[in-house]
């Protein structure tokens, strides 16, 4: 394309398709998607998908960066916000806009960060949704929101994210526990403890769903579920959206739209309702 990196957004804009802008807020959100990622919740054709990311990298919106495999090779491209990505994302939500240093030092720190493979884990459940929602109509993934923004909103729990799947006329609520294995099973649990005081409060009475990387782990762990909060469990191998989801308690597995969830009271601790009490997706 004849824009340089170097050209100012409104030089871009002309170039910037509507996936481009919701890939950029993705992005902004989640921080890095795999160049699989991307094209499972984006687009038809990979080939499509491989030469539009050049593209928007060569526009300064996207940069990323991959590593060696061992045994040979390299791994797959992460994505993320190229230094115009990031002022772009700041004039649309009118943030201060970034110092290109300061952007190089985002893509670093991302890179070398010692969670990054749990980052990906926990974005790959949401892309598999999304991805379910583009093939299955009736569902959809009306809210995906990150561990930083999850945080931010309900204050008191750190759940690796939260979202609002539906199906049908039914739209269930959760959080996220992505497990990678890494953490004794009786610190996963007393997570559970906040869950239950922000219950208490009146906010949301969501499942909490422990996606894990073994079925002999999920069977260690139901072993120590139980009490007031709802949890299930499923594995990485599983679309969360098909019927993978074991309750703490039962025997049987159910879809995530069957899981049971309530949207809690329309108090100030609960971010899915407004001032005036009206539900928000």
């Amino acid at each position: 394309m004849a824009t340089s990196r170097s050209a100012g957004l409104l030089a871009i804009y002309p170039h910037i398709t509507g996936r481009d802008r919701r890939l950029l807020q993705l992005l902004d959100e989640h921080q890095v998607l795999t160049t699989d990622q991307i094209h499972r919740m984006l687009f038809q054709a990979r080939r499509t998908c491989q030469l539009r990311l050049g593209e928007l990298a060569a526009l300064g919106l996207l940069d990323r960066f991959r590593f060696h495999r061992d045994g040979g090779g390299t791994r797959p491209w992460h994505w993320t916000l190229g230094h115009l990505g990031h002022r772009f994302q700041a004039a649309a939500h009118h943030r201060p806009e970034p110092t290109v240093r300061a952007t190089r030092q985002i893509v670093h720190r991302l890179s070398a960060n010692p969670h990054l493979t749990h980052l990906l884990l926990a974005n790959e459940f949401f892309v598999r949704l999304t991805a379910h929602a583009r093939h299955h109509p009736g569902t959809s993934l009306d809210r995906w929101w990150s561990e930083t923004t999850t945080t931010k909103q309900f204050r008191t729990i750190t759940a690796d994210g939260h979202g609002l799947w539906s199906s049908g006329d039914t739209t269930v609520g959760f959080f996220l526990e992505a497990d990678t294995g890494t953490e004794p099973l009786g610190r996963v649990v007393a997570k559970l403890d906040r869950y239950a005081q922000l219950t208490r409060r009146g906010g949301p009475r969501y499942p909490v769903l422990f996606w894990l990387g073994s079925a002999h782990r999920e069977e260690h762990l139901h072993r120590l579920l139980g009490g007031e909060v709802p949890c299930a469990t499923a594995t990485h191998a599983a679309d969360p959206a098909d019927a993978v989801w074991l309750a703490a308690g039962a025997t049987a597995r159910v879809r995530l739209a069957d899981l049971p969830s309530d949207h809690g009271q329309p108090v100030a601790d609960n971010p899915t309702f407004d001032d005036d009490g009206v539900f928000l997706t």
